[in-house]
This record gives structure tokens, C-alpha cells and sequence, in this order.
């Protein structure tokens, strides 16, 4: 038999469309992030206009980051990276021309509706119901390209990036698609199917995972063939890589409810949450140092490689993200961090030191060899470095000293804990400024360098002819060998052994007694017997995974198991369990449909961005917002506001607490009230008409989701709009504050007037 020689032209015209937006969004998401950490400084940066306040800005600048800068830059890797490990060209030049268009026109599209207020109220998933719609249609696109691309490979085994893609495309899918289940109420608007704490364990199921398996996964398989590349060894341990992929793959998806520590969140969900992120720092630290120890060896080479400096440093601040990300799910460690800005800083040491600067070292590495000329400036890719490095340390380093001194004095208590130390929120807003100044200092000298990086790579490609690689492939013409099949691939010991012993984990750390007991038992027993069967059959496992990485499909069904588990365990016990009925200390009181349009001008402006509503069980929090916060209080909330940063005080028990004139000024005028508050002037709330009209369909869905709302006409919902309002401004006129009964003021002060009411659980209250 003779073997067949073909000519493979890569498509690496997709790969320079993704690189340069990448590049370019990478500079505005950053833009907006300077912009933003000003504003929290100097409120007069918001300017009056409601486009470019804090709370419509700051999801605009996590979204460009997240989808916008390193989407585009992962699309880029994923793509150059895959045709050359499998020996094949990218399958559909017409389905990667889609996905580019169609990545930037969503990010286009979210850049006009999130300064506009058009936001599902949930972080990093604020982006409306038709344009989830379109991320949801264009990742498809993306997985039918890549997909199609395997079954075309000419390179039998998957390499170990090829894992990290898939794992990627399959549990990015699963996680965008369950949190953005949503019941439209209009064109532009919806309401999230879940509420209350099914809606918050979910958000950050999506939350945290987001950043596992979009913002770490992906980067992990890019590190994985980048490095190598670029310091020309092979990577360090197979093995090591093999333990790295499927334990973080498994563990990452239970860690979600470390967001949720010390809340209303069930104990045993806490519990897990905490546990499997500590569990973390293993798979976590194994990938750092498999990236780091392959770089043996090459280290003069780093010392004088712009591209190598980066992808060295990325790989450790990976490392520093990974530990700090366990120390801060550790509950009395969490006490202290949650809420404040070390919070800021542990999420910005990982977009921008391990994204960020993996993208600027692929980006060195890729734009001689994609456009066949040498980078313009080594010396301006070297001083990127630098400001870059020391830009992020003095970020972070900001936020840790702001964060640890906010929780110190939020947390402080004297007279034997029962008096608090500093009672005015505004002492610890104070006592940060320097820190929050030192934040705009350092995120401006990153930026500084990522436009340096622009400069260079305008300046490189500048009458460059682009080029496109090609390989010659040889084929042999014999009859390929019997691949894995489904049966062999599930039913062996190394699967057997993981699914009982994970089952019996789970019996252990949340069943009662015996059930506890046995699992025990059962997972030591699992430990020991695959330790066993390992040691004596190394090859029989060996070559069990050989077979699996040459078949794509049990693969990715293995890796699908691996990860949808833990969001199952965790999520469907929830939701089947938090209803009204089930509900044992005290009940959500409906909005009115006044306060129901209050809420959602609430959530339009991104007041959730520094205000929390989530009193948590710790002594502090009680004695400065009052008790603590209850399952059943914010069962009726799509979407749930328990937030995730403080910025200002805790809403959760406010209603009542100020009188409507307090509200009112300080809607208009924050330092009327508060002196040297940051929060922006509202002055477009006392011009813009309240949406009445659109209470009737928003009233229905809430009747869908299971809300006890009675059956209202449009008059009747108008009425009841009326009667509240003109009460409300009644007690205004009285204070000497006139405003007109249909201003959006009016429904925003019926709102917050409204949280904390709820009521005793009672057989009829229970049965609604």
C-alpha cells in the first residue's frame, strides 16, 4: 500500500479576525474599567446622565471583559491551536465567518443595551432575553465548527488541549442556557424562571463555573499548547495533565455556594460548597505547576522573551487566583472578604493577570507568524510587561488593604460584641479612598500597557502580507482500527471506581447517621480498591485512556457526566424543596404592582451593584441591618438581589427604616443626606414616567412563576398604581417635596419602602 500525501491550508484569516477584536474590545472593556473604579472615587465622573452612571457602566465593563476581550481572544486560540493538533482545516469557512460576525454583533448589541438599562438584574448574565438567545444559536455554531473539525482530524489521539476545548463548548452550553431561563414580558424584558435562593444558588452555579469553564478551562488548553510552542519543550507530565483535566473538570462544578456562605442558603449546601473548593487548590496547582516545571530549563529564555514573560507570569498569578479563590471559601476567612473589595481584587489577579497576560503572550507569539513579519518593538512588548506586572500588583494590593480594612471595620464590635465599632457605613467608605485611588493608578497603567500592545501590533502588521500555513499530511490507505465503543468506554474500573466513590462521598458528607457512616466506609473502600487495581494494572488504565482520547464521543459524553453532576446534586434538591409551602419561618409579602415597577427601575439601574439585600448570620451584620434574613423572605424575587459586593449599607430591612421625603432626596441628591456618599445623582427618575402599561403582562408571568398575584385588569392595575402613588406623594407634599403621583421616583420609593416586609407562616399563607 502506498501512502498519500495532501497539501492542508489552515484558515487563519478567522483566527487574525479574532485576534485583532480581541484586542480592540480588549481596550475598551479596560477603558470602561478605568472609568468605573473613577466613578467610586469621584461621583461627579457618573456626569447626571443615566448612560454612564456606576451601576449601567459596571456590567458593560464585566461583560466586554468576560465575552468581548477574552471570548475573542479563546476563539482565537481555540482555533489556531485545534487545526494544527488535529491536522485538519477548520471544517466550514461559512460557520467561522458566522461565529465571528455574529460574537461581535452580540457584543454590539450588549454595548447599547446595558448603558440603555436593558439587564436581567443578574451578574454577569445581564444581557436580555434576545441576545441570550443569539449567544446561546452562535456557541452552537461554534461547536458544530469544532466538532466537525474532529471528525476530520487526521491525527488520531486528542491532545490534552483538545480536552480542555471540549470540556469548554459542552459545560459552557449547559450553564448559559440553565441560568438564562427566562419567561419574556415584552420585547426587551423577562423574568428568570427561578427566584429567591433557587435563583441565587443558580447564579452563581453559572457565576462561579463561568469563570471556570470560560474564563480558566479554555485558557488552561491554550497554556497547554502555547507554552510548549514557545519555549520549545514538551510539556512536563502527561499524567499530571491527565489528573489536572478530570479532577478539575469534576470538582469545579460543585464550589458555586461559596458565593452564598453565611446567608440563607441551606447548611449542607454551604457545606459542599466549601468543601469542594478547598478540594480545589489540588487539580488547580497541579495544572500551575505542569505550566511552570515545562518551562524547565528555558528560563534564560525568559528572561530576554516578551512572550515567555508573559505566559510565566500568567501561569503564577493562575496559581496565586487558585489559592486565594479555597482560603476565601473558608467560612471565617469568607466572613471577612465577602462583600468587600479583596473580593474586587482576587476576581481582577485572575482576569487580568492570568487571562490578560495569556493573551497578550499569545498575542506576541501569533502576530509574527500570522502575518510574516517580525513584531515591531521587542523593547515595547518587554515595557508592556513591566507596566502591566505592575500595574495588576498594585491593583491588587489596593484591594486587599481596602477589602481587609472593610470587613475589620464593618465587623468590629466593642462593649462585648453588642456595639458596633464604626455604626456609619460611611466611616469605612472614608478610610478606603487612598486604597480606591492607588485601584485607578494601577488598573491605568495596565491599560497603558495593553495600548502599547495595540501600538505594536498596528505597527507590526502595517503593510504586512497576511499568510496562511499549510502542512503536507500522509495517509495511509489501510482499514483504521476498531475504535472505542460507548460499553468499554463507561464500564471499567477507572469510571466504576470514580462514579461509586463519589457516591459514597456524597452519602458521607450529607447523610444522617448510618447513611454517614456508610458512606464512610464506602469511600475509603473505593480509595483503597482503585489504589489497589491501579498499582497492579497501570497499563490496563493506560491503555483504556489511550483508546478513549481516539474516540470523540465517549470522551465528551465522560466529561458531560463529570460535570453536570455536581449542578444536579445541588440544584434540583433546591428547587423541588424551596416553595411556599415548604417554607417554616416567615413569608415574602407580594409587591404591590407600584412596587413591582419600582423593583424593576431598582434593577434597571444596577442598583444591585452596591447594595446588597442578604443580612448574613453573623453577629455584625445583625446589629447594623437588623435581623437576619430568611429563605422565605425573597421567595418571590425573579431575579433574587442578595448581591455580592458593598459598595453602600444593606437594603435587605430598609423599608421603614427612612421616611419617603429621606428617600426622595436622597434619590436626587445622595450627599443632601450622607455626606461624602459616592452614589450617584438620580435626576432622570423625577422626569421619567413610570411604565404602567406594561404591568399587566409582567404581573401574568410573575402569576407563571408562582407569585399569588389575584387576577387584575389594566384598569385595576392602574388604579391600585394610583391610590399608592398619590399616598406617597400626599406624604411627600407634606415634607415640602413636590413631585407628580407617575414619576419613576415615586415607584422606586414604593419599593424600597416594601423590603423586609414579610409575614408568619401560617396554613393559609403556606398553601398560596
Amino acid at each position: 500500500m502506498q501512502d498519500r500525501k495532501i497539501t492542508l491550508h489552515f484558515n487563519d484569516q478567522i483566527v487574525r479576525q479574532f485576534l485583532l477584536a480581541s484586542v480592540i474590545w480588549g481596550a475598551v472593556g479596560m477603558i470602561v474599567g478605568v472609568l468605573v473604579a473613577s466613578q467610586l472615587n469621584y461621583w461627579r465622573l457618573n456626569f447626571d446622565l443615566p448612560w454612564l452612571t456606576f451601576g449601567r457602566l459596571r456590567p458593560l465593563h464585566t461583560n466586554a471583559v468576560i465575552f468581548a476581550f477574552v471570548g475573542n481572544m479563546m476563539f482565537a486560540g481555540v482555533y489556531y491551536s485545534t487545526q494544527r493538533l488535529v491536522r485538519a482545516r477548520l471544517a466550514s469557512d461559512f460557520l467561522s465567518q458566522l461565529h465571528f460576525w455574529g460574537w461581535q454583533l452580540i457584543i454590539v448589541a450588549a454595548a447599547i443595551t446595558l448603558p440603555l438599562g436593558f439587564s436581567r438584574g443578574k451578574e454577569y448574565a445581564e444581557l436580555i432575553w434576545p441576545i441570550n438567545i443569539a449567544v446561546a444559536a452562535i456557541w452552537v455554531v461554534f461547536a458544530v465548527n469544532f466538532f466537525w473539525t474532529l471528525a476530520r482530524r487526521h491525527e488520531p489521539a486528542l491532545y490534552v488541549a483538545i480536552w480542555f476545548y471540549i470540556a469548554t463548548i459542552i459545560t459552557v452550553a449547559m450553564l448559559y442556557i440553565v441560568n438564562h431561563l427566562s419567561i419574556p414580558t415584552s420585547l426587551l424584558h423577562s423574568y428568570p424562571v427561578f427566584g429567591g435562593v433557587q435563583d441565587a444558588l443558580v447564579q452563581w452555579w453559572y457565576g462561579h463555573n463561568a469563570v471556570a469553564f470560560f474564563l480558566t478551562t479554555p485558557i488552561l488548553g491554550i497554556m497547554y499548547y502555547f507554552i510548549p510552542k514557545a519555549a520549545g519543550r514538551p510539556v512536563y507530565s502527561y499524567r499530571l495533565s491527565v489528573i489536572h483535566f478530570w479532577s478539575l473538570v469534576f470538582v469545579y462544578i460543585w464550589a458555586g455556594p461559596h458565593h452564598l456562605l453565611n446567608t440563607a442558603l441551606p447548611g449542607w449546601l454551604q457545606a459542599l460548597g466549601m468543601t469542594f473548593s478547598l478540594m480545589l487548590w489540588a487539580p488547580s496547582w497541579g495544572g500551575m505547576l505542569n505550566g511552570l516545571l515545562t518551562l524547565r530549563g528555558a528560563w534564560d529564555k525568559v528572561r530576554t522573551d516578551p512572550v515567555l514573560k508573559f505566559f510565566a507570569a500568567a501561569v503564577t498569578f493562575y496559581g496565586m487566583a487558585t489559592f486565594e479563590g479555597p482560603l476565601l471559601s473558608i467560612k471565617a476567612v469568607n466572613a471577612l472578604g465577602h462583600y468587600t473589595d479583596w473580593i474586587i481584587g482576587h476576581v481582577h489577579a485572575g482576569a487580568l493577570g492570568w487571562n490578560g497576560f495569556m493573551a497578550a503572550g499569545m498575542t506576541y507569539w501569533l502576530v509574527p507568524r500570522l502575518w510574516n513579519k517580525p513584531l515591531h518593538s521587542q523593547s515595547l512588548a518587554n515595557l508592556h510587561f513591566w507596566l502591566g506586572t505592575v500595574g495588576i500588583l498594585l491593583y491588587v494590593a489596593a484591594m486587599w488593604t481596602s477589602g481587609i480594612t472593610q470587613g475589620l471595620m464593618l465587623g468590629a464590635t466593642t462593649e462585648g460584641g453588642t456595639v458596633l465599632a464604626y455604626p456609619s457605613f460611611l466611616d469605612t467608605l472614608n478610610s478606603i479612598r487612598l486604597m480606591m485611588l492607588m485601584r485607578v493608578i494601577g488598573g491605568g497603567l495596565y491599560l497603558v500597557g495593553w495600548l502599547m500592545l495595540a501600538y505594536n501590533l498596528w505597527r507590526t502588521i502595517r503593510g504586512a502580507q497576511p499568510v496562511n500555513s499549510s502542512i503536507d499530511v500522509f495517509i495511509e490507505d489501510k482499514p483504521a482500527e476498531p475504535r472505542l465503543k460507548l460499553a468499554p468506554a463507561f464500564i471499567n474500573p477507572p469510571v466504576l471506581f470514580s462514579v461509586f466513590g463519589s457516591l459514597f462521598a456524597c452519602a458521607w458528607l450529607f447523610g444522617n447517621d448510618l447513611i454517614m457512616l456508610g458512606g464512610l466506609f464506602g469511600t475509603i473502600t473505593c480509595v483503597i480498591l482503585a489504589f489497589a487495581h491501579f498499582r497492579a494494572k497501570d497499563a490496563v488504565w493506560g491503555a483504556w485512556y489511550d483508546k478513549l482520547i481516539v474516540n470523540v464521543l465517549p470522551f465528551t459524553i465522560l466529561t458531560f457526566i463529570a460535570v453536570a453532576a455536581g449542578g444536579l446534586i445541588q440544584i434540583i434538591p433546591t428547587t423541588l424543596v424551596h416553595r411556599a409551602a415548604n417554607v417554616e419561618d416567615r413569608i415574602q409579602v407580594p409587591y404591590t404592582p407600584l412596587e413591582l415597577a419600582g423593583r424593576d427601575i431598582y434593577v434597571r439601574e444596577g442598583c444591585y451593584n452596591c447594595h446588597s439585600q442578604m443580612i448574613r448570620t453573623l453577629v455584625p451584620d445583625v446589629l447594623r441591618y437588623g435581623d437576619y434574613s430568611r429563605l422565605g423572605e425573597s421567595i418571590y424575587d425573579f431575579p433574587h438581589q442578595w448581591g455580592s459586593k458593598r459598595t453602600g449599607p444593606d437594603l435587605a430591612r430598609v423599608g421603614g427604616k427612612y421616611s419617603n421625603t429621606w428617600h426622595f432626596r436622597h434619590l436626587l441628591d445622595p450627599r443632601s443626606i450622607s455626606p461624602g456618599s459616592n452614589m450617584p445623582n438620580y435626576p432622570w427618575l423625577a422626569e421619567n414616567a413610570t411604565d404602567v402599561a406594561a404591568l399587566s403582562s409582567k404581573l401574568n408571568v410573575q402569576r407563571t412563576l408562582g407569585v399569588p398575584y389575584p387576577a387584575m385588569s389594566p384598569a385595576e392595575i392602574a388604579a391600585s398604581v394610583k391610590t399608592q402613588s398619590d399616598g406617597i406623594v400626599d406624604n411627600l407634599r407634606a415634607e415640602g417635596d413636590v413631585i407628580a403621583p407617575d414619576r419613576e421616583i415615586v415607584a422606586l420609593i414604593a419599593y424600597l419602602q416594601k423590603l423586609g416586609k414579610s409575614e408568619k407562616v401560617t396554613p393559609a399563607t403556606a398553601a398560596k
